[in-house]
């Protein structure tokens, strides 16, 4: 037990006065203690037995005073409140989520001048013999290995088996063909090179217009650019074969002429992500190991409450030839799943996560905005950078796995397909740069669509976690965040407003700022911005 005794009052203070032998300094101290703020001090009875008799023991517990700054993982939530009770923040509380000290990410020599032949690593491709093989933990293992920037699966809807034909163009169009399809319109060029509208010089920028379109229109445009192509090729045949041979002819010129591009449509961003509709398609994927799933409880995606439209739901993406998704990284750094459904084949070009800040720089000198801008890499540019790329062909049937952050752009050879979506697995990799891209993207003001305090709090609610990396990360986030919310509390109480509990209901998404996108977590500044329409607004 451990009852609390006030300091002197008006009674004690009138005693002290009277009596004799109390000097003037003690008398100030006791009038500046009553006059003071009340304080309170702990007092611990400690019972002590003595035969018969029980006595108790007065002991005085020195409370120490607790700093914000001195607070760890190891601290309890309650020191964590009555830390940040005693704290005193000018402006906006700012704290990272990430320890530095924990850091995995892997140790890369960028001083070594890399040769040519190294610039162009071989990409690791695994061709699996049996079932028995894609459900290994050894393929997990790899896969999110962070030294493995990319994996391409060889074959594995061969060896599970999977039903293509479920994505294939011509069931799309049956089972809905009015399903609305958002159209890229693009310069048909080949996948290593980018030229202006002029066909004089190679740039960062790729810029395209965008447009909509259904299913059965762009399938209609699907099937006739082939057969366009068809009639070409036979065109091209018979001239070549009428033509005499001639040695004296004027050798082609490297760069483009720009009326000779094709303009192209490519198809993207198809959701399915409706359970309904999609039903036979997305029980298809239920085949795949459970890493690579959609949904599973060791997907963080699968915790984040709500549908995320195209990460933690499926995309299709339906292509022609030259058809390009340019480069980026995933959004908040995770991990992907691409198959190609065929009949034609993809290309595609990755670089590892370590490098992003390099190519960054390469899109701030040409102009355009690394995380929102379009841009197509000039492959000289990041060889004389010392920057490794991985260059490979997706044929039907091969997923290929992108690592957390890596950078990748792709480009259809051929007529095809592709399904994508977004995983999470729970590594400390995969948590340590999903935190650092939500943080850099708050300084760059742009939305991070993986609400990521959120996610992390459900994380730990539901999850049992045995990666003693990832669980001190998680811990070390939830440590700010408390920090954060407590210091937010304070301030309002002092400001003398009123917080107004509100519960979560089922599936309610997480919250972001109205003026600025940063996520909202646990205290929302709410405003009616037409009362009587009952808009509301979020504000950080």
């Amino acid at each position: 037990m451990a009852p609390s005794a006030t300091g002197p009052g008006k009674k004690a203070r009138e005693e002290a006065a009277g009596a004799p032998g109390v000097s003037r300094a003690d008398m100030l101290k006791l009038r500046s203690l009553s006059e003071g703020p009340p304080k309170e001090l702990k007092i611990r009875l400690i019972k002590v037995e003595s035969g018969d008799k029980e006595t108790f023991m007065a002991s005085e517990v020195e409370e120490r005073r607790l700093r914000m700054a001195d607070l760890t993982i190891s601290h309890c939530a309650a020191d964590v409140v009555r830390a940040s009770k005693n704290a005193k923040v000018k402006g906006k509380f700012r704290e990272s989520y990430l320890s530095p000290a924990q850091s995995v990410k892997p140790k890369i020599n960028t001083e070594e001048k890399l040769p040519r032949e190294k610039l162009n690593p071989p990409t690791p491709s695994i061709y699996l013999e049996s079932k028995r093989d894609a459900f290994s933990p050894v393929l997990l293992q790899f896969c999110t290995d962070p030294r493995n920037p990319i994996t391409v699966i060889r074959g594995l809807a061969g060896s599970l088996r999977l039903n293509l034909g479920l994505f294939s163009t011509k069931t799309l169009v049956e089972a809905s063909g009015e399903h609305t399809v958002e159209v890229r319109t693009q310069v048909q060029q080949p996948s290593d090179e980018n030229w202006d509208l002029t066909g004089t010089r190679q740039i960062w920028p790729c810029e395209s217009s965008r447009s909509h379109t259904t299913i059965a229109k762009y399938a209609q445009y699907q099937a006739s650019s082939f057969q366009e192509s068809l009639q070409e090729e036979k065109e091209s045949e018979d001239e070549e074969s009428e033509e005499p041979d001639s040695t004296t002819g004027t050798p082609p010129s490297s760069a483009p002429d720009p009326k000779n591009h094709h303009i192209i449509k490519f198809g993207t961003n198809i959701d399915l992500s409706d359970a309904k509709r999609w039903k036979p398609q997305l029980q298809e994927l239920l085949k795949l190991p459970a890493f690579m799933r959609v949904t599973s409880t060791g997907n963080m995606l699968s915790h984040v409450g709500h549908t995320i439209l195209g990460m933690n739901t499926v995309q299709l993406y339906m292509k022609v030839p030259g058809s390009r998704t340019p480069g980026h990284q995933e959004n908040n750094n995770f991990c992907s799943v691409n198959i190609n459904i065929g009949p034609g084949d993809c290309e595609w070009f990755a670089v590892h996560e370590h490098y992003w800040e390099t190519i960054s720089a390469f899109c701030d000198r040409h102009g355009v905005d690394y995380l929102t801008g379009s841009w197509w890499p000039i492959l000289d540019d990041l060889y004389a950078s010392n920057i490794p790329v991985y260059r490979f062909v997706q044929r039907p049937g091969d997923l290929v796995w992108i690592n957390a952050g890596t950078v990748h752009w792709v480009q259809a050879t051929g007529w095809c397909n592709n399904i994508a979506w977004n995983v999470g697995p729970l590594t400390a990799y995969q948590y340590q740069l999903a935190l650092e891209r939500y943080e850099w993207n708050e300084v760059k003001n742009v939305k991070s669509i993986v609400p990521m305090i959120h996610v992390s709090w459900n994380v730990a609610r539901t999850v049992k976690i045995s990666d003693p990396d990832l669980f001190k990360m998680i811990k070390f986030c939830l440590l700010q965040s408390m920090k954060h919310c407590q210091v937010q509390r304070e301030s309002l109480v002092r400001a003398g407003k009123k917080i107004a509990y509100q519960g979560r209901v089922k599936d309610e998404p997480a919250y972001y700022c109205n003026e600025c996108d940063v996520e909202v977590f646990n205290i929302l500044f709410v405003t009616s911005e037409n009362a009587s329409r009952n808009t509301y607004l979020v504000h950080c």
